[in-house]
């Protein structure tokens, strides 16, 4: 079924035909294509083929898989919106038959969807191929020795950022511009098409030149150097404030009508609203409220600008990435100094075993030295701050007025989501299958498989990393959080409470986690079969929510007594010995097993079997 459905996005297969019907079509014939046109589907390539985006080197799955998962959410919100058009007997709740169409800001609010999730799916899409915009060293030392025009590699790589960035607007708005016009069924079409075409199209075509030109002008002022130290936080900042705006949008989505019509210096500022005004103005005509002609006017002036702002800048940034590629960035000294004292600390009391320490020291290096490995933490970390951020505010909107509070319940989840997404990020990354090559010495010292005793010092290192790490943000976030949580949680036994969950979902989650991880981090075999993305979304989708919903039910139960204290602490040391125990069979199994050699299949010629 999955390949049936993948060939809907890749060419046909040829037909099979017999060794005589083969040899009557004579030689095949290539088709001719030009240097540029090799050029432009060699950096199309690259854009899904690198180890972030496509870890297990299938890119035309993952452009399928990226191209369903970008038009999906678009989709399946146009569908719901049928029936809250087409009302029957029962749905919507509330509401009478003999009214044919809901009010007029929830109608308003429908528009404002479409128009925020395309600019933040494109905006997303562009942080994320940052780093394929420009040519990296790969591209210097290969293409400079070949006979190719300087300037036909810029033309070529500029088609294939347009190309990119074409693909993901119609990705993100094609499904539900289908759609979209069956379920609201409007009363004339053709201005829908026209409001849908410009504002979808706009807002997402805005915030990617705008990502785009933020990064060139930084990389032409800055250079390489300077910007490479930038880079990480900026994108995780991006991230966050485009997941943020969409992850609040039911929060302050009953808030809208006052925004708009009290003509707040928030709504002008905010580009989203530009692209909504665009919408409401085409759609609506010369009787739409005055304030949406004043945000159309900013967001065409706003989109015009950092289109000729791209323009301008990229070439700039292009030509002098190239010339600091050759030149080189320099050596950057990735050592903390400040956690020597820590370290040794850690030596006496954790990592005494040199096995341990080796490990330890191996993961903390190499995640700050590879780039690679820290943009899962940043991308994770985004989706995990803007998750917290949505959770704990709350808008009321009470006699045309918005007020801003803090809910208690959504601090406690909070904890909760800090650790989890923070071990997640932690996970993917020392999992990640691109380039593992770096742990060879211990492949070369304790053999592979390792030992039995030698593989569980080797992996206690790995999860006291993960959760050291993981404790030490998770109780930072913590102390911020009860500095401005409500009443109810300023009390000493509901500081403690949250610290006991904080520290236990630390400590379940590592284990959790890394309960079939079987090698040191950055250094284990690439798995034989690709990952399943639909099964790993699934697991997430399911496991996330229960993680949130225990802190929001065990906190007022810890609370409340001390009794229900200590039962929570021994419920979380059986939990974890049992994690402990199940990882330690896991391990064991692993070991007791030969390892295949390079270029080995475990199936079919062993049929699996590896004793």
């Amino acid at each position: 079924m999955y390949e049936g459905f993948q060939r809907l996005f890749m060419m046909s297969e040829p037909k099979i035909l017999a060794l005589n019907a083969q040899a009557a079509l004579g030689p095949v014939r290539q088709p001719e294509r030009s240097q540029f046109s090799h050029l432009v589907r060699h950096f199309l390539e690259r854009f899904f083929n690198h180890e972030t985006a496509s870890p297990d080197g299938d890119a035309r799955a993952r452009v399928a898989l990226v191209a369903v998962t970008t038009g999906l959410p678009g989709f399946v919100v146009a569908l719901y919106l049928w029936p809250i058009y087409h009302p029957f007997i029962g749905w919507p709740p509330g509401r009478a038959l003999n009214i044919a169409r809901p009010p007029y800001w929830l109608q308003v609010n429908h528009h404002f969807f479409f128009v925020l999730y395309s600019f933040v799916a494109l905006g997303i899409a562009t942080v994320f191929e940052w780093d394929l915009f420009f040519p990296d060293l790969l591209d210097v030392c290969v293409f400079t020795a070949l006979p190719i025009p300087n300037r036909r590699l810029f033309q070529a790589r500029i088609a294939a950022v347009a190309l990119l960035i074409g693909g993901f607007l119609l990705n993100a708005n094609l499904l539900a511009l289908l759609v979209l016009p069956l379920s609201i069924d409007p009363p004339s079409i053709l201005p829908l098409l026209f409001a849908d075409l410009f504002a979808f199209l706009g807002g997402g075509l805005f915030s990617a030149t705008l990502v785009l030109a933020l990064q060139s002008v930084l990389l032409a002022i800055l250079g390489e150097r300077l910007f490479r130290r930038i880079s990480l936080p900026l994108q995780g900042l991006l991230i966050t404030t485009l997941l943020l705006l969409l992850f609040l949008f039911p929060v302050f989505s009953a808030a809208i009508p006052v925004f708009l019509t009290s003509g707040s210096a928030w709504v002008m500022s905010c580009p989203p609203f530009w692209f909504l005004g665009i919408y409401q103005r085409l759609l609506e005509g010369p009787s739409a409220l005055p304030v949406y002609t004043e945000l159309a006017q900013t967001g065409c002036a706003a989109l015009l600008f950092t289109l000729l702002l791209a323009m301008l800048a990229y070439p700039l940034a292009y030509v002098r990435r190239g010339c600091q590629l050759v030149v080189g960035p320099g050596a950057g000294d990735t050592r903390i100094y400040g956690a020597r004292p820590l370290q040794g600390l850690l030596h006496v009391a954790l990592l005494r075993p040199p096995v341990c320490r080796a490990v330890f020291h191996f993961i903390g290096q190499t995640l700050f030295r590879v780039q690679r490995y820290r943009i899962y933490l940043v991308l994770f970390g985004g989706v995990g701050l803007a998750t917290v951020v949505a959770t704990v505010l709350r808008l009321t909107v009470d006699h045309a007025r918005v007020s801003i509070g803090v809910s208690a319940d959504g601090i406690r989840a909070a904890v909760a989501i800090v650790s989890f997404w923070i071990v997640a990020g932690l996970r993917m990354a020392f999992a990640s299958p691109g380039n593992r090559q770096g742990g060879w010495v211990f492949r070369i010292v304790h053999g592979r498989p390792p030992q039995f005793s030698t593989a569980l010092l080797q992996l206690r290192a790995v999860r006291l990393w993960v959760l050291l790490g993981t404790s030490l943000v998770t109780l930072s976030a913590s102390l911020i959080f009860c500095s401005f949580a409500p009443r109810e949680l300023q009390t000493l036994p509901a500081r403690l409470s949250l610290l006991l969950i904080g520290v236990g979902l630390c400590l379940l989650l590592t284990d959790a986690f890394f309960l079939n991880i079987r090698a040191v981090a950055f250094s284990g075999d690439p798995e034989r079969e690709p990952s399943n993305l639909a099964m790993t979304v699934l697991k997430y989708f399911t496991f996330f929510p229960v993680v949130i919903w225990l802190p929001v039910v065990a906190e007022p139960w810890i609370e409340s007594s001390l009794v229900h204290a200590l039962l929570a602490a021994a419920t979380i040391v059986a939990t974890h010995l049992g994690l402990l125990y199940g990882h330690r069979r896991v391990v064991r199994y692993h070991c007791s097993m030969r390892a295949l050699e390079d270029g080995e299949e475990d199936f079919p010629m062993k049929l699996g079997l590896r004793n």
